[in-house]
């Protein structure tokens, strides 16, 4: 088990081990499986303190300067709401593997496009899809601020051929910066408290 990755090690708490005892667990969500593997690690002594291969301070400071990423991204309470909040990133993932996530965004399945809709009384909202269903849809635009949007009062609604992750990292930071910005975030992961499971059937 020690040699697994956490990927490995969420996909065996989802999908079970067939012909074992191990059953599958995905009923029980993303959150709540991220949340097992990080314990399970925990009890490895999986969660001491990463190697860092370069600076947090440069790397926070190429975070929230140079490479933009907290326009979108929160990180210690700090940035956007665009993107997914980075803050424990860092605790189910490697620094290579968090540098693969930033040089190929588009190999990720949770990246997200950005959409325009314009209302028929000519208001025009861009930003990521929360919710959508056959009749309204929820936006959430960069400052963080939720729409509910009717699709009948709509004039048009666009989504971007363009992934909202810039994929030209790999060319735009070199290798130390990118080894700054990972070590960022594997030493904030280690500050940073695992996300709270939330389990209805308890209350």
């Amino acid at each position: 088990m020690q040699k697994l990755s956490a990927d490995e090690m969420s996909r065996i708490v989802s999908e079970g081990v067939p012909g074992t005892g191990m059953p599958a667990f995905k009923h029980l969500g993303q959150a709540a499986i991220k949340a097992t593997v990080i314990y399970v690690r925990s009890l490895q002594g999986k969660n001491a303190p990463a190697m860092l291969p370069g600076d947090p301070k440069r790397g926070e400071a190429i975070f929230f300067g140079a490479a933009e990423c907290g326009n979108c991204h929160m990180a210690g309470g700090r940035g956007g709401f665009i993107g997914p909040d980075l803050s424990t990133y860092g605790q189910t993932h490697s620094a290579e593997a968090i540098k693969t996530a930033i040089i190929t965004p588009a190999a990720r399945d949770h990246v997200q496009s950005l959409v325009t809709a314009i209302t028929a009384t000519g208001e025009r909202y861009e930003g990521i899809v929360r919710n959508e269903d056959n009749f309204s849809l929820q936006l959430q635009s960069a400052d963080g601020v939720f729409h509910f949007l009717a699709k009948a009062e709509l004039k048009s609604f666009e989504r971007s051929q363009t992934l909202l992750m810039p994929s030209d990292y790999g060319t735009k930071l070199p290798t130390e910066q990118l080894n700054d910005v990972a070590s960022f975030l594997l030493k904030l992961a280690q500050s940073s408290t695992p996300p709270t499971v939330h389990h209805p059937e308890e209350e």
